[in-house]
């Protein structure tokens, strides 16, 4: 298995990636009998979007592993308590300059007194996504994530600060950019492939991940060839068995194709 985050990993900094070369190398691995595996905090139906013509073949550890869809079939859905959630959305009133997404199955959810500019920024990657008027009222969804974006520059210390206020209620982690994604402990990427792994009989030796950020780490560590952009957070790059080319220069692919014709 082969197992890819999206943005800054997989995507350029234009938000595509080299679509003919992909293609062929999707074909290689098809016949090889190796799974290609995109896993990105992103939601699932932004997440297909990027491939139209094999979503249906394709699956996919969407929202940092808590909604895993394979070839169309549900696999997991986590579900954060209701509860929890209120709790949550009022520590989170107290936090100056912290814009909110409430992340679920059917759709994510923004507060329609959101700036216009941070929901047009939020629409680029949940393509299902709802303005209410109030994030507090959201009940009749499975609810398993929350998305924040953080003023710029303070993405470390508002980790700490969300951590101290959140206890073990949910956990904070870096999703690249400024955002922070606040999910269920026990939760994250490698959990997500867990249950892929375990469907196919697949081993960690056998499987291959690429990421770059804080989100990634579970599964850079899980698997037995973990490769981290260039551009990747430092953290990361030490978890890492490799570092590689960064997503502007097509590292990911370049390494699949290495990949390919060692197998």
């Amino acid at each position: 298995m082969i197992a890819v985050d999206m943005d800054g990993t997989f995507l350029n900094s234009q938000q595509d990636y080299d679509r003919d070369k992909f293609a062929q190398l999707y074909q290689q691995m098809k016949q090889k009998g190796i799974r290609f595996v995109i896993a990105s905090g992103n939601q699932y139906y932004q997440l297909k979007s990027f491939f139209p013509e094999i979503e249906s073949e394709l699956s996919f550890v969407a929202e940092n592993g808590a909604y895993v869809v394979s070839e169309g079939e549900e696999i997991f859905c986590g579900e954060i308590d209701q509860g929890i959630i209120q709790e949550v959305l009022e520590i989170l009133a107290d936090f100056d300059g912290v814009h909110v997404i409430l992340c679920g199955k059917n759709s994510a959810y923004i507060a329609e007194n959101e700036p216009e500019a941070f929901i047009e920024y939020a629409s680029n990657y949940y393509h299902r996504l709802k303005k209410v008027s109030d994030l507090f009222q959201v009940t009749d969804d499975t609810l398993f994530k929350f998305a924040l974006n953080v003023p710029a520059g303070q993405m470390e210390k508002m980790l700490v600060r969300l951590q101290e206020a959140l206890g073990d209620k949910v956990r904070p982690v870096s999703s690249g950019h400024e955002d922070v994604d606040l999910m269920l402990p026990g939760i994250h990427k490698a959990h997500g492939l867990a249950k892929l792994q375990e469907r196919w009989g697949i081993s960690a030796s056998e499987l291959a991940t690429f990421g770059d950020s804080g989100n990634d780490l579970e599964m850079v560590k899980l698997a037995g060839y973990s490769y981290v952009m260039s551009n990747g957070h430092p953290k990361v790059k030490v978890a890492a068995k490799e570092i590689i080319l960064s997503n502007d220069e097509n590292g990911v692919l370049l390494k699949i194709e290495e990949l390919l014709k060692e197998q």
